[in-house]
């Protein structure tokens, strides 16, 4: 994955655009620190999170907390 400075990135968006749209992945810089990346966009499948949702719901009913609430448990969390 390139790395690109923000200030480059600016001047050259329109050409860095096509570049992403052609699949090409960029990180951008400010002060040689990564602060962004630039990727092409996917767009969501709803049938694939429909099918994490109902496994998600699926773990939820299979496991428990032993009782306790999230509350308690986040209770017990910040004594420590």
């Amino acid at each position: 994955m390139s790395r690109i400075g923000a200030f480059e990135a600016k001047t050259h968006l329109p050409r860095l655009l096509r570049r992403v749209q052609a699949g090409e992945r960029f990180v951008i810089t400010r002060h040689n620190q990564p602060i962004a990346e630039l990727i092409p966009f996917q767009a969501h499948n709803d049938a694939t999170v429909r099918a994490a949702i109902a496994d998600l719901k699926d773990f939820q009913r299979t496991h428990s907390l032993g009782g306790l609430s999230i509350r308690e448990m986040i209770e017990e969390g910040r004594k420590r």
